[in-house]
């Protein structure tokens, strides 16, 4: 048994009450998230030196990028859910679809959305669609990193049993064992690292090669998430889709894990393509 776990610090979902309505944190990460990556993003463009005359947004057509990514990342982000990891509930229940508030999105759906909808924004502007993947994947680990936090606070997507582990916590809804804080590692790695990495190789030029940025982004977001995976709790009504072992080190492949190995190769793509390129 263990003979220590750190308490979690129970956390009020609703972030903000005004009068009937009501602002959870799940939300309030996705709109702070949007509009941290926006202003970044604005920034980006702005930075000539950046971009060596390369084709790209406007700062004031940002605004329009926004809802693109906005609309994708919610649609697709729900899609995916259903999709990937719950098909057999919906198709039974094809009206709790819609019903989104009662949770449920995924991110792998949420960036085919969110691509989806940046290569309309792209088509439609006339701009290089490679160059707008490169300016939304380098602010995405900030909504990334808001919305693991998020994760946290409604004690949710938690951690594989961990009793030997000093800093492990007892969840409400996980059972009487501590468990990792797996939403903090992902806030750590796909928000903090990733967006670190990027921001280094944009500032080494990576703008100048179009789908560098982007590709990286991919092969990173990937490699953190099947880290992460091997310490995270797999969905309840999945489980393991290989393996049985629940030991945080070893065994098991998640739908996280094996949503992320396309993801990668596609990532490396991208990056061997940007490299034979001209700068």
């Amino acid at each position: 048994m263990p003979t220590f776990a750190i308490a979690f610090p129970v956390i009020d979902p609703v972030a903000l009450q005004l009068g009937p309505l009501s602002v959870k944190w799940y939300g309030l990460a996705y709109v702070v998230g949007l509009l941290g990556g926006w202003w970044y993003a604005r920034r980006l463009v702005s930075a000539e030196p950046l971009w060596a005359g390369r084709a790209r947004p406007r700062a004031e057509e940002l605004d329009d990028m926004l809802l693109f990514v906005a609309l994708g990342v919610v649609l697709g982000g729900r899609l995916g859910f259903v999709l990937f990891y719950d098909l057999q509930r919906y198709l039974s229940r094809p009206q709790d679809i819609v019903a989104i508030w009662q949770g449920g999105m995924s991110f792998h759906g949420g960036l085919i959305g969110a691509a989806t909808g940046l290569w309309l924004f792209a088509r439609r502007r006339g701009y290089p669609a490679l160059s707008v993947f490169d300016l939304a994947a380098a602010v995405v680990p900030i909504g990334l990193f808001l919305g693991r936090i998020a994760n946290f606070i409604n004690a949710e997507l938690w951690g594989r049993p961990a009793p030997d582990v000093p800093w492990a916590m007892e969840f409400p809804n996980g059972g009487p064992l501590p468990r990792h804080p797996s939403q903090l590692y992902e806030a750590f790695a796909e928000g903090i690292l990733l967006f670190l990495l990027l921001s280094l190789l944009v500032r080494a030029g990576g703008l100048k090669r179009p789908g560098l940025v982007a590709g990286v982004f991919g092969m990173g977001y990937a490699v953190a998430r099947i880290v992460c995976e091997f310490f995270r709790e797999p969905d309840p009504q999945l489980g393991f889709l290989f393996g049985a072992s629940v030991d945080a080190l070893s065994g098991g492949v998640t739908m996280g894990m094996l949503l992320s190995l396309p993801l990668f190769v596609a990532g490396l793509w991208l990056v061997l393509r940007a490299r034979r390129a001209k700068a």
